[in-house]
C-alpha cells in the first residue's frame, strides 16, 4: 500500500481526497493546509486522516511515500521540488507548473530519481475521451483536419491567472491526446472586461505537424455553460458535447468529396450524408481512475498516462498563447 499526503484543501483538493480514501491501494493519508479551520472542517469529514498544518514536516515523514498537490499554480513548483527532493512520487493539479521552465526541470527531477510524477489532467481519464481516442486512432474520422473547442461559463473569475490557464489545459490535454502531438504554432487573441489585465476571454489557435488545425474558444463571461468539441476528418465527422447527460459522443457520417472530371472541365463536389452514431460509453469516475493510475503506478514504477512530461507540453503551449495574447503576435 502507499501512504500518501494530499496539500491544499480548497476547491479541488477534497475531490482528490474522497477518491484517495476509498482506493485499496491507499495506505495512510495526511492531509495539509496553511488554513487551520479549512483543515479541521475537511478532517472532520475524513476523521481517519492525519492533519498537520506544516507541509515540511508532512513531506520529510518517513511514512508518506507520496505526495498530492492541488494548491494555486504558483506553488506547485517549490512545493513539488521540495516532494521530490525528499524522495517522495508526486502528483500535480493542473497545470502542472506556470512556466514551461518549471515544468521542465520538475519532469527532469522525478526522472533522475526514478519517482513517478504525474498531472492532473482528469478528461484524459473520462469514457468519452477515452473512446474519442480509440476511435481517432482507428481511422475511423479519416485524416484529422481540424478540431474546434468551446468551454465557457459565467464566472468562476480567477486573480491570479488569465482564463487560458484557468480552463485551456482541459482542451489542449485532450486534443494533444488524441493527435499525439504538440503544435507547432500558437496564436490568441482575447481581453479582460471584469478584472482590468485578467483575460477572462480568448481564442486560441494552434496547428499540428500532421497538418490539422484547431482553435479552442475559453471564456468565463457566458450567458450559459458549454463544453463542446468537434473533430474534422476526410470520412467522417464527430462531437463530443460533455452536457450532455447520455449521448456525449455522436459520430456523424458526412464528408464532402471531390470527384474528378473526366474531361476538361470543372471538378464536381460530392456532399455525403449519412447516419449519425452514438457508441455506448462505460460509466465511471474519471478521478477514481487517475487515482488507481498514480498509485498503481508507484507500486509498479510504471509510466502514468499523464506524466509530467505531458503536463510540460500543455505548459508550453499555454504559455506560448499567454504570450501571444500579450503581445498581440
Amino acid at each position: 500500500m502507499v501512504n500518501v499526503g494530499l496539500v491544499g484543501l480548497g476547491y479541488w483538493g477534497p475531490n482528490l481526497l474522497r477518491n484517495l480514501v476509498t482506493n485499496r491501494r491507499a495506505g495512510r493519508v495526511v492531509i495539509c493546509d496553511r488554513d487551520e479551520g479549512r483543515l479541521n472542517r475537511i478532517g472532520e469529514r475524513f476523521p481517519n486522516c492525519e492533519r498537520t498544518l506544516s507541509f515540511s514536516e508532512m513531506v520529510n515523514s518517513r511514512d508518506v511515500d507520496a505526495v498530492l498537490i492541488a494548491t494555486d499554480v504558483s506553488a506547485h513548483y517549490p512545493l513539488a521540488m521540495e516532494a521530490l527532493a525528499a524522495g517522495k512520487h508526486v502528483f500535480v493539479e493542473k497545470p502542472f507548473a506556470d512556466t514551461a521552465e518549471k515544468a521542465g526541470e520538475m519532469a527532469d527531477k522525478a526522472d533522475s530519481l526514478g519517482l513517478v510524477n504525474m498531472v492532473g489532467h482528469t478528461f484524459l481519464y473520462s469514457p468519452p475521451v477515452i473512446a474519442i481516442k480509440g476511435i481517432v486512432d482507428s481511422g475511423e474520422l479519416g485524416d484529422i483536419r481540424f478540431i474546434t473547442s468551446n468551454r465557457v461559463n459565467l464566472g468562476l473569475h480567477q486573480k491570479d491567472v488569465s482564463v487560458i490557464w484557468d480552463l485551456a489545459p482541459h482542451d489542449f490535454s485532450m486534443i494533444f491526446h488524441w493527435l499525439d502531438a504538440e503544435p507547432t504554432f500558437v496564436e490568441a487573441f482575447g481581453s479582460g472586461y471584469v478584472i482590468e489585465g485578467i483575460p477572462d476571454v480568448a481564442f486560441v489557435n494552434l496547428r499540428f505537424p500532421c497538418g490539422a488545425i484547431a482553435n479552442v474558444q475559453v471564456s468565463w463571461l457566458a450567458p450559459s455553460k458549454l463544453r463542446k468539441t468537434v473533430i474534422v476528418g476526410s470520412r467522417k465527422m464527430l462531437v463530443y458535447d460533455d452536457t450532455e447527460p447520455y449521448e456525449k459522443v455522436k459520430i456523424y457520417d458526412k464528408g464532402v468529396d471531390v470527384i474528378e472530371p473526366e474531361t476538361f472541365g470543372e471538378y464536381h463536389l460530392a456532399y455525403r450524408t449519412g447516419d449519425i452514431h452514438s457508441p455506448k460509453l462505460d460509466s465511471f469516475e474519471p478521478l477514481a481512475v487517475e487515482m488507481e493510475e498514480f498509485l498503481r503506478c508507484i507500486e509498479t514504477g510504471s509510466t502514468p498516462k499523464t506524466s509530467g512530461r505531458s503536463g510540460l507540453g500543455v505548459v508550453r503551449a499555454l504559455e506560448l498563447a499567454d504570450a501571444s495574447l500579450a503581445s498581440g503576435r
